[in-house]
């Protein structure tokens, strides 16, 4: 397993994360996972013998079953662990039970900490945007948790580029703590974040969290174009999360991934997790899984090594269309480019 430095911290995490969102598994989370305390646990020694040191939950999995059941499967060996949890999202039906006002991240952030059973958070994440709160609030709530040792970093998931631009130049002015990570969807089915959230983590120098890198199991390889599924699948029914815009392209991408996956003896699945963690900023995926045999599948991605050739060919059946302004970038900016805009632009170049 390898460790990369996360952001601009001191922080060593590996390149893989044990994700937790089947822990409890209740409510909209129930078709993900229904994984206990024992579950939990067999899952965690899986990881820790595969070199993983990060697990991440957040406050609204399963209305916090996830964190009390991490917290428990944890025990004696929390410090062995770095914990990154979330806060954002609604825990009630109250006026002031979601958001990002200091009155609801200082109860979120003591409620996360009672449910995990532990005196701080490794890695403490706003899960979404908050429009109506003041960045000045919530980032002056944020550096009041680090500086009382109950949060050790602090990270943003799901923001817009101007959204974490705007937060990073508060964060400066006012000399709060600043965030040294993103949580994004990022995966050969979805390279949007290429256009804008990678530029930002290379140039402000962040780390790249991955959440769902299998597309929530599409590019297992299990998903092929004559209708096949796994039993139970949720995928290209009600479920969208991903949402899938162009089902023929997505079986494009399963089919080049079985292809390389069959030349190397494995499976799809690695072949896609490992072409995500070769992309420039990336830190850590995040793997999540209802069997120890599908978490141990992922984890062996680390030492999975794709050529050039198979990268360059992944690439080019996912690749996406330059959208404006970085088409006209493209053709009238290429002499003066920096390292932030190359890894996207670099391509179409003359």
């Amino acid at each position: 397993m390898e460790y990369r430095q996360l952001g601009r911290s001191g922080l060593r995490v590996s390149t893989f994360t044990l994700g937790t969102m089947g822990f409890g598994g209740t409510g909209w989370a129930s078709v993900i996972g229904q994984i206990g305390v024992d579950g939990a646990r067999e899952q965690l020694d899986v990881a820790r013998e595969a070199g993983v040191n990060l697990v991440d939950t957040a406050d609204v999995y399963s209305d916090g079953a996830s964190e009390e059941i991490l917290g428990k499967a944890l025990g004696a060996t929390r410090d062995e662990w770095l914990i990154a949890t979330k806060a954002r999202m609604a825990m009630g039906t109250g006026p002031n039970d979601a958001g990002l006002s200091r009155h609801h991240l200082v109860r979120a952030v003591e409620a996360s900490l009672r449910r995990l059973g532990t005196d701080h958070i490794d890695l403490y994440q706003v899960h979404e945007w908050d429009g109506i709160t003041p960045l000045e609030e919530t980032l002056s709530a944020l550096d009041d948790m680090v500086r009382s040792g109950k949060v050790r970093y602090i990270g943003v998931s799901n923001y817009s580029a101007w959204h974490l631009m705007k937060a990073l130049g508060v964060s400066t002015l006012n000399h709060y703590e600043r965030f040294v990570s993103q949580q994004i969807y990022y995966s050969l089915h979805n390279r949007h974040p290429e256009d804008e959230l990678v530029p930002v983590t290379l140039d402000q120098g962040l780390g790249i969290l991955v959440w769902s890198p299998l597309a929530g199991g599409l590019l297992s390889g299990k998903y092929r174009r004559d209708g096949s599924a796994p039993a139970g699948s949720r995928h290209l029914t009600e479920w969208s999360e991903p949402p899938v815009h162009d089902q023929s392209k997505l079986y494009d991408i399963i089919e080049t991934a079985v292809e390389i996956g069959e030349a190397h003896g494995v499976s799809a699945a690695r072949v896609s997790l490992a072409w995500t963690l070769s992309k420039p900023g990336v830190t850590s995926l995040i793997v999540g899984a209802l069997t120890t045999e599908q978490l141990r599948d992922s984890l062996a991605a680390a030492d999975l090594v794709l050529s050039d050739d198979e990268i360059a060919r992944l690439d080019a059946v996912s690749a996406e269309p330059l959208r404006y302004p970085l088409w006209h970038q493209a053709q009238t900016s290429g002499d003066r480019l920096g390292p932030a805009d190359l890894p996207r632009l670099r391509p179409y170049l003359g």
